[in-house]
């Protein structure tokens, strides 16, 4: 227990958990991207599905929450102790810093995953356990009595602002994923440096596909599409 105890204090240890839960939140929303896009096939198919986690596979689901739970604190936990190490480390900024090997998305990281960290309650409350209810259509039920999931989508997306947040939201998920994710494999030492380290493909695709996913949801209901 001494040497996970040693690897928890050491910096390298610290970047590490930060890896392994934030692949873990990837693996994560790459699957709940996929369960939204059933959104697109109807009403019967998606509120099914929603059935289907809240019934025969409610435990499992409830098992792969608390996971997730833990990776995200986790997650959060070592960026601020990182943060932290850094400042500590430098108690006195650069007068002057032209970044050279940085992305805007590798920028935006810290401010994007506070925004990211309010968009997970916002999403929890909103859909999940109904505390926020914009469209006043949580407990609505279709045809067959199940909870209308998608009736409650449909709503929502409706009002304006819940869409823009969302959809604000979804940019900066795409920006954190494209960062994170090649972070995440440079840390674990999956992807070896490169003569061109801007050139990331994996993450870049990542980033796109969960973005993009994501984001047809609102912009289908604007448009008509799901109705």
């Amino acid at each position: 227990m001494s040497w996970f105890v040693n690897l928890y204090r050491s910096t390298i240890g610290k970047k590490i958990i930060m890896a392994v839960t934030g692949l873990i939140g990837i693996g994560f929303v790459l699957v709940h991207m996929l369960g939204n896009l059933q959104v697109f096939i109807g009403q019967d198919k998606f509120d099914a599905y929603a059935a289907m986690l809240h019934g025969p596979l409610a435990e499992v689901v409830w098992g792969l929450r608390i996971v997730l739970i833990v990776a995200v604190v986790l997650h959060v936990l070592m960026a601020w102790q990182l943060t932290q190490r850094a400042r500590a480390a430098r108690p006195v900024d650069y007068r002057m810093r032209e970044p050279q090997v940085s992305t805007w998305a590798s920028r935006t990281m810290r401010w994007g995953g506070v925004l990211l960290l309010v968009f997970i309650v916002f999403h929890i409350l909103h859909f999940t356990v109904g505390v926020i209810d914009p469209a006043h259509a949580f407990h609505e039920t279709d045809a067959l009595g199940r909870h209308d999931i998608y009736g409650d989508v449909v709503a929502s997306f409706r009002i304006w602002w819940v869409s823009a947040f969302y959809i604000v939201a979804m940019i900066f998920l795409g920006l954190h994923l494209f960062h994170g994710a090649w972070s995440s494999l440079r840390t674990l030492g999956v992807a070896h440096p490169s003569a061109h380290p801007l050139k990331r493909r994996i993450s870049a695709a990542i980033a796109i596909i969960v973005w993009l996913g994501f984001t047809l949801v609102p912009l289908g209901v604007i448009a008509g599409i799901v109705h």
